[in-house]
């Protein structure tokens, strides 16, 4: 059967694509996504200037906006990316949100360019450029690219090492490893969940979490929306934003094709054929501009979430829209936005651990069921290249402009797997 048949049910799944999970359950498997990526769509706002209930509520909406545009297809949450935290707190500083705006609707319009020229040329260019050589090491790449930041959670307090943060996030880590592998059942699949109540119920034993901005903060408030020609007006046509944010949407594209291929792999379904690369790209671009037109920052696909779905198998599009849905409505629920903001770096560290380290084995997996040969030559230059330099972060910069190593490590991969020949010469 085609696996893109909406007839076709993953048996690795314990909820698949089209199942919608009891109520009962469905909130609490929402909220588990909702967690798990809500430091970083907050963060990001917060380094920036903005304002962390509109990050919530572009994120929520413009996640509903992409599963729609992908036909209820593709379970990918999206949030606030850390690709243009640089020009944006430069723009902050002179433009103001004004500018900030024009960058991140130029960001989804070129989503939306690019996508309509897929859907013209059609993504068959895919399966050449991306063999399971190419993809494997990649999706380690995803993985491993965040440990650094996973790590520093769980050491720093501050810029220093704290050995309390350290005890506290493996004792996070170890507990969700544990619900996973001896509960059952329903129990199993809220393990991340699990692990971060009770690792934030430490983190209170341990006295490092600040309840004050809770207790001053009013249950209801609404987000610092930044709507065009009514929360202001823009003066000009902010060319530096445009041209400094621009660029940068080709990096977000390359992190974006690997989460659909991690996708794809966790799935068994082939998304950039069915609902069509041209349709992630376009909900993508449309999440941007969303986002840009309420007063958040630009969006991306989240790896966080797919972390989550690596490790429970549920897989329903239902229970990312409840995030969604939740991320949207938290942004005006000051006391409980506020709340999810006191959780610690150390129990986000701890999780993190799990969350990256299981996609990083999702792209060995690939590597592992496609009996890659390393003793080829070809398959072994093109596995080194990539992971070194995604891993160790060679990013690409010229001027403001600056390409990830993650975008790099792509396209050195492909580069490389379509130049080289598939055996050396002293193979021969």
């Amino acid at each position: 059967m085609d696996t893109n048949d909406k007839n076709y049910r993953n048996p690795d799944a314990v909820i698949d694509l089209y199942e919608r999970p009891p109520l009962g359950s469905w909130w609490l498997l929402s909220l588990q996504h909702l967690f798990s990526m809500f430091g970083a769509t907050v963060l990001v706002p917060l380094l920036i200037g903005l304002d962390p209930g509109i990050a919530l509520f572009s994120s929520g909406i413009g996640t509903i906006l992409h599963i729609l545009i992908t036909k209820g297809r593709i379970p990918a949450y999206m949030s606030s990316s850390f690709s243009f935290i640089v020009p944006s707190i430069a723009l902050m500083k002179t433009a103001g949100y004004a500018g900030v705006a024009q960058g991140t609707i130029a960001v989804g319009l070129v989503y939306l360019i690019v996508a309509l020229m897929i859907a013209f040329i059609g993504s068959d260019w895919i399966d050449k450029a991306l063999p399971p050589i190419v993809v494997g090491p990649i999706i380690i790449v995803i993985g491993l690219s965040v440990a650094g930041n996973a790590a520093d959670n769980a050491m720093m307090n501050n810029g220093h090492y704290d050995l309390k943060y350290f005890i506290i996030a493996m004792i996070t880590l170890f507990l969700t490893v544990l619900f996973n592998m001896y509960f059952k059942g329903f129990w199993s699949n809220i393990a991340i969940l699990l692990g971060i109540v009770c690792g934030y119920i430490i983190s209170v034993a341990f006295g490092i979490v600040d309840f004050s901005k809770v207790i001053s903060t009013p249950w209801f408030q609404l987000p610092n929306f930044e709507f065009p020609f009514i929360s202001y007006t823009p003066k000009k046509i902010y060319w530096d934003a445009i041209l400094s944010f621009a660029p940068i949407a080709f990096v977000t594209m390359a992190e974006h094709l690997g989460h659909i291929m991690v996708l794809d792999e966790l799935t068994h379904r082939n998304f950039f054929k069915n609902p069509g690369l041209h349709r992630t790209l376009a909900g993508d671009g449309t999440a941007s501009i969303f986002a840009g037109l309420v007063g958040g920052p630009p969006i991306t696909s989240y790896g966080e979430n797919i972390g989550v779905m690596a490790v429970n198998k549920i897989f329903s599009v239902y229970v990312i829209i409840g995030a969604a849905v939740f991320a949207a409505l938290f942004g005006f629920v000051g006391k409980l936005s506020a709340l999810i903001q006191t959780i610690p770096g150390p129990v986000i560290g701890g999780i993190s651990f799990v969350l990256f380290g299981v996609i990083a084995s999702s792209g060995l997996r690939i590597l592992v069921d496609n009996k890659v040969d390393f003793n080829k030559k070809h398959n072994l230059m093109i596995a080194s290249a990539i992971l070194v330099i995604g891993i160790g972060n060679a990013y690409l910069k010229i001027g403001t402009f600056q390409f990830t190593g993650i975008g790099v490590a792509t396209i050195v991969g492909i580069l490389l797997n379509l130049v080289l020949p598939k055996r050396a010469l002293s193979e021969q």
